[in-house]
């Protein structure tokens, strides 16, 4: 019995490190149609023709489908045609949410084209009654997968998800 209690540790102590350093995680909640329209609702928009850029501020709220990510501020890049919307770039205190699933963070960059989205900064996922935390935060919308980066801390459920 001892040896099987060794064994055990064992396993844990040489698998901790690599799984404190990135987590798959599976985003069945947040996988996303991205070629549905993209549309943003704000207290006020600052557009720059120069640059190409649009910035809205306050209360900002981004829908996608499903999908829906809240910031204090959000850069819209515009594509090289100047039509399209090619990259979101979300700052102060950032949910990103869909079904049962949420991720919140300082800063997300969702890149429209490829469904990506890279959220960083006190990283807090909460799917169901389970929940990860790191640093960083990459969501494949398109198939619903991602990867969680930093020092990765999980609190599973048994029977949430």
């Amino acid at each position: 019995m001892l040896r099987r209690v060794a064994l055990v540790l064992l396993a844990f102590t040489l698998a901790g490190p690599l799984a404190a350093q990135q987590a798959k995680v599976d985003f069945g909640g947040l996988k996303q149609d991205t070629s549905l329209p993209v549309n943003v609702e704000a207290d006020s928009l600052a557009v720059n023709n120069s640059d190409g850029t649009a910035v809205f501020t306050g209360n900002v709220e981004v829908v996608q489908g499903e999908m829906r990510l809240k910031a204090a501020e959000v850069k819209v890049e515009y594509g090289a045609d100047g039509k399209g919307i090619s990259r979101l770039h979300a700052t102060g205190g950032v949910t990103l949410a869909n079904q049962n699933d949420a991720a919140r963070a300082q800063e997300a960059v969702y890149t429209i084209d490829s469904g990506t989205v890279v959220m960083t900064g006190e990283v807090l996922l909460t799917q169901g009654a389970s929940t990860m935390a790191g640093q960083k935060l990459t969501i494949q919308l398109k198939d619903g997968t991602g990867v969680m980066e930093g020092r990765v801390s999980t609190t599973f459920i048994p029977g949430g998800n």
